[in-house]
């Protein structure tokens, strides 16, 4: 292609000059090849992401069985304490895309993963390590966290309105893998000394009354690699869009739009709830059912919740975001209630299988949840700039596109990072209701609670007959 064609003017090095998603022309000559190709190398690098911010649900379980001395409240911190970091860094890499680019900052904050991952893979190796070096080593696990908010809002900018809920499920559904896999994998890799005399020496636990060996480094090492590689696949693969550059201050015209303040209400209910439930999940296994072993089970409910969060987008991209999340509210409502009564009661040892079969609708509906309520934020955002604005004014139409565009991008990673704090208040809920009135339930019910009122919001703003944005 010579220099001087459309598509090549268009590009420089590996920033795009000219980007019009719903230029129906430009998409199908050449923006959805570009848009799946950017799609395709954030995946991996979100996946990673969320295996290093949860990788503590794992190792946590397992530290008093290489003679960690920790109180079961110290290990529910450290299952939380990458949460609550990574809900905090997400509100400053909600805005990041726009001020650094795309394809930087995703090669740079994919690589940023190697500090925790290399230093869990080196601490748990000696059994007299510190416990405030493992909460920060926790706190840094964070930077996995962060990582979302940026993908999510630069994804947004490259699909046309019609394509977002997919897209934005696609990525974040298959990046929310990163949760069931390190769970599933990591009971696995640390049976065998894989990294020979790179991975440094197994320790020896008890296992049913023998003498086993394992290597729990394995749980964060194992991630190393593939991080390195996916930074570098970013950096050279991926595109920077030059229009959607943005100062912090425009950006930040959010935090006065209602719309932004009630998402992030409603995505706290959703991917809060996933993140939440599936970083408190084998510990709660744990603590309410001893002869059960967490991690043969713990894994499937994340996996269920990822696995479904593109159908989620795609359903709402059909049927109506808001419709979607109405009632999608209400089955987890129910689905709490479930949980409760199969809990032990009084002496009672409580049924597991309806407890986990509940749980599983839970993550089900948490997923299913997460694609809706995202594909609800672009429509909201684009609809409102639009709103006005003469369709026969190209340039008012392009300058309100940008807007909406730009805003709905923010409005993602910042509701992102609201409701990422529920990975870190689940979890302390569960520690938190257990040491004051020996269970769970209590916390359980204000779950439920919870959800009511999403219910409640999300029908009078945007589900019911004349709502003020329906979508």
């Amino acid at each position: 292609m010579s220099a001087s064609t459309p598509a090549a003017r268009a590009r420089t090095g590996r920033t795009l000059h000219i980007w019009t998603p719903e230029d129906k022309a430009f998409w199908e000559r050449e923006g959805e090849a570009v848009a799946k190709i950017n799609l395709w190398i954030s995946v991996p690098a979100l996946f990673l992401a969320f295996a290093i911010w949860q990788v503590w649900s794992v190792v946590a379980v397992s530290l008093p069985g290489l003679g960690f001395k920790y109180s079961s409240n110290q290990l529910f911190w450290l299952a939380a304490a990458p949460a609550l970091s990574g809900a905090t860094l997400r509100i400053f890499y909600s805005f990041m895309v726009p001020v650094f680019g795309g394809r930087r900052w995703t090669a740079i904050s994919t690589a940023s993963l190697l500090i925790p991952a290399v230093g869990i893979g080196y601490a748990v190796q000696d059994n007299t390590t510190g416990y405030p070096t493992m909460l920060a080593l926790a706190l840094l696990c964070g930077l996995g966290g962060g990582n979302f908010s940026s993908s999510m809002a630069n994804i947004s900018f490259f699909f046309p309105k019609e394509r977002k809920g997919s897209a934005l499920g696609v990525n974040a559904g298959l990046g929310n893998l990163g949760v069931s896999v390190v769970q599933f994998l990591s009971p696995l890799v640390v049976t065998a000394g894989i990294f020979g005399i790179f991975g440094g020496e197994g320790q020896t636990i008890a296992k049913n009354g023998a003498s086993v060996q394992v290597w729990t480094q394995n749980a964060a090492f194992i991630w190393v690699p593939w991080i390195a590689l996916t930074a570098l696949a970013a950096w050279f693969g991926m595109h920077d869009i030059a229009d959607a550059k943005a100062s912090f201050a425009s950006q930040a015209a959010i935090f006065r739009r209602k719309h932004n303040w009630l998402m992030c209400l409603l995505y706290l209910g959703t991917f809060g709830s996933f993140i939440g439930y599936a970083a408190g999940f084998p510990l709660l296994i744990k603590s309410q059912f001893p002869d059960v072993n967490p991690l043969a089970y713990a894994w499937l409910g994340p996996l269920v919740g990822a696995v479904v969060r593109p159908f989620g987008g795609w359903l709402a991209d059909k049927v109506g975001g808001a419709r979607v999340t109405l009632w999608n509210f209400a089955v987890m409502a129910i689905a709490v209630v479930g949980v409760i009564q199969f809990l032990p009661h009084g002496g009672v040892g409580g049924n597991f299988a309806g407890f986990f079969v509940c749980f599983l609708v839970l993550f089900l509906t948490t997923g299913i949840g997460n694609g809706s309520t995202f594909s609800m934020i672009p429509a909201i955002f684009l609809a409102e700039a639009m709103r006005g604005v003469d369709a026969n004014d190209t340039t008012a139409v392009a300058q309100a596109q940008k807007e909406g565009n730009t805003l709905g991008a923010a409005t993602l990673g910042f509701t992102a990072a609201i409701a990422a704090y529920g990975g870190f208040f689940i979890p302390k809920s569960y520690g938190s209701s257990i040491a004051l009135t020996g269970g769970p339930e209590f916390a359980l019910w204000t779950f439920a609670v919870f959800y009511v009122l999403c219910i409640v919001v999300t029908w009078w703003y945007y589900a019911r007959k004349h709502a003020e944005m329906p979508c």
